[in-house]
């Protein structure tokens, strides 16, 4: 075949047009882009408040009235906005997508618009099966009215009518609806609807003769006083979220074109709950479910306000994530913050109110934020040795402030570091460590250390060395005992005397509890890895008390076996005071002591193990 094309092939084709599945889009609109046929409200009243903002740009003292009128499965929605004319009908409602706000002379006014009126009107069939737009032009009033009708197999029709059938400029919308969706057009629903939406929007809305718009915004009105104020907003809060809120922060961003308010939760929440915020989008409601309107450690607010500079996604249900939306996601955060240091500085009470439900928010922001760390310093509350106390109060009473990092090991020294006089601040809550490592920074000389083992064993007052060697045989024979568990044993005089025994470990020793016991269950291969991780950390130790009378009485048996079993009984009790999670070795122990005792118990001075007469014993 020869190379050279044939000069039929060079010949130019003929561009081909889309073929539009208007029933198929519909379906697409309902079932992906819109959570719900409400949002048909939605577009038909933002194409009327388009459609007004217009006018208004060309005609200052133009009327401003949008009116809905519901009756038998119809809607009629009427504006005073700038109308179209048939060439306009053509551009903006014939081709899907085309944006009313491209149209000639409508440039300067582009960002007080809210939606497209094509995607508007398309909107519409997910309700309804026919719509009806009657429309005069304000730009070009000599233009004959017309009309475009549209069904929802995708056909449509234009006609000019007589001057009389749309005497003033504006835009008449006529909606049928389908089968199975007359109730979204009912009077009730559709007032509804249009408060939702509207009720922020600056222009006369009315359906029927019930008022939909309630201006100012409640953040806007003027009050006789502060505490009116407060009464108002909260009466608001309760209205829109349904919780009567502890406080209110104003939030108002001239600049990015934000206006609002934030109420803080009276109950605490999860900081992975994800947080619904109330966004207006000049006057109309654009989402419940504004999720990044601000930063992650404000879970415990929840938002309503109104902007005129962020970006709708296409669905216009949410806000589109950009530089624009970041700013202000960042200079709402500080509005917050500015409060929370306000109450810090002027009302000492109100600030102990919110922080004993949200200190772990507080925590969060001032982990990363060493000023709101230092102005949070008084009043964020710690589970500390001497009760709940903040740290600033805590470092005053303690030279050296001791933290453990688990709730486990705080249970565990807690009682003992008291009686000794230790000062323990329990670092185990979510963000707790963190900001005790954190307070040399804001507060210099602070001395910060971890409580380990070491520290507290040395707390403890040693035993006379003629008690302790009187006590060898005793001591060897528990230390044997617990030797296979990583344990060992020593003597020390503490109180409180209630206290038989302290078992002491940290990190890197049970870390060398889990490989030794993994490695005793390993092939060998495994079991050779594992013994050649094996650490020089410290190994846990059981602590018996001296003082306490039963440690005494144990201490004076002379029966090894008899000692190994009461070892285990401390051990085993030790660990249970300690809240610690038992390994499968430790609730063998225990019960394999439990039930030695009982035997001893049972036959008198027979020790555990030892043939009774029953058994064959001579």
């Amino acid at each position: 075949m020869d190379s050279q094309t044939s000069p039929s092939s060079q010949a130019p084709q003929p561009p081909h047009t889309f073929q539009v599945d208007l029933r198929g889009l519909v379906d697409l609109l309902s079932h992906h882009l819109y959570s719900s046929p409400k949002v048909y409200l939605r577009e038909l009243l933002q194409n009327a408040v388009d459609a007004i903002t217009a006018r208004r740009a060309e005609e200052s003292d133009a009327p401003a009235r949008v009116r809905l009128f519901a009756a038998d499965g119809r809607l009629r929605v009427e504006d005073s906005g700038v109308g179209l004319t048939e060439a306009d009908v053509h551009s903006l409602l014939a081709t899907i997508g085309r944006s009313s706000k491209r149209a000639e002379g409508l440039q300067d006014v582009r960002s007080d618009f809210l939606g497209q009126f094509g995607i508007g009107l398309l909107a519409c069939f997910v309700v309804a099966e026919r719509i009806r737009v009657v429309s005069r032009s304000a730009r070009t009033p000599e233009a004959p009215p017309v009309e475009w009708t549209a069904r929802d197999d995708g056909s449509y029709t234009v006609r000019t009518l007589p001057h009389e059938e749309r005497p003033e400029p504006g835009t008449t919308v006529h909606l049928v609806a389908r089968a199975g969706a007359a109730e979204w057009l009912s009077e009730q629903r559709v007032l509804a609807l249009a408060r939702h939406f509207g009720s922020l929007l600056p222009y006369d809305v009315r359906v029927g003769d019930e008022a939909v718009t309630d201006l100012p915004a409640p953040w806007n009105r003027p009050y006789p006083s502060p505490a009116n104020r407060r009464v108002a907003l909260a009466r608001h809060c309760h209205e829109v979220f349904g919780f009567t809120p502890l406080d209110s922060v104003e939030l108002d961003l001239p600049v990015a074109g934000v206006r609002g308010v934030a109420y803080v939760l009276p109950s605490a929440v999860s900081p992975a709950q994800r947080a619904g915020h109330r966004v207006h989008l000049k006057g109309m409601l654009l989402t419940e479910r504004g999720e990044q309107l601000l930063p992650d450690w404000a879970f415990f607010v929840r938002c309503v306000l109104d902007t005129d500079s962020l970006r709708p996604t296409a669905s216009r249900e949410s806000l589109y994530e950009d530089e624009t939306l970041a700013a202000v996601r960042e200079a709402l955060g500080e509005r917050i913050r500015s409060w929370l240091t306000g109450l810090a500085a002027g009302d000492p009470h109100r600030l102990a109110a919110f922080l004993e439900v949200h200190h772990l928010g507080v925590k969060s922001l001032a982990r990363h934020d060493e000023e709101m760390l230092r102005t949070m310093l008084p009043w964020l509350p710690f589970e500390t040795t001497d009760g709940r106390l903040s740290l600033e109060e805590f470092a005053r009473r303690h030279p050296v402030v001791h933290f453990t990092r688990t709730v486990e090991e705080y249970r565990q020294v807690a009682p003992i570091a008291s009686a000794q006089g230790i000062g323990v601040v329990n670092g185990g809550y979510t963000y707790d460590g963190e900001l005790v490592e954190a307070l040399p920074s804001v507060r210099p000389g602070t001395v910060v250390a971890e409580l380990d083992a070491d520290t507290v064993t040395a707390h403890l007052d040693t035993v006379a060395a003629a008690d302790e060697l009187a006590l060898a045989g005793f001591l060897a024979a528990a230390r044997a005992k617990l030797d296979p568990l990583g344990c060992d044993v020593v003597l020390r005089a503490f109180h409180p005397l209630s206290v038989p025994a302290l078992h002491l470990d940290d990190r890197g020793a049970r870390h060398e509890q889990a490989r030794a016991q993994a490695e005793a269950q390993a092939d060998d291969l495994w079991a050779g890895i594992l013994g050649s991780l094996r650490g020089s950390a410290p190994r846990a130790r059981l602590v018996l008390n001296h003082l306490n009378p039963l440690v005494r009485r144990i201490s004076s048996l002379n029966d090894p076996e008899l000692i190994g079993t009461a070892a285990e009984s401390l051990y085993g009790q030790a660990l249970l005071m300690a809240q610690r999670p038992l390994r499968p070795a430790d609730s063998a122990l225990l019960n394999r002591a439990f039930i030695g005792l009982l035997e001893w118990a049972t036959h008198g001075e027979s020790a555990p193990g030892e043939p009774t007469e029953e058994q064959g014993g001579h």
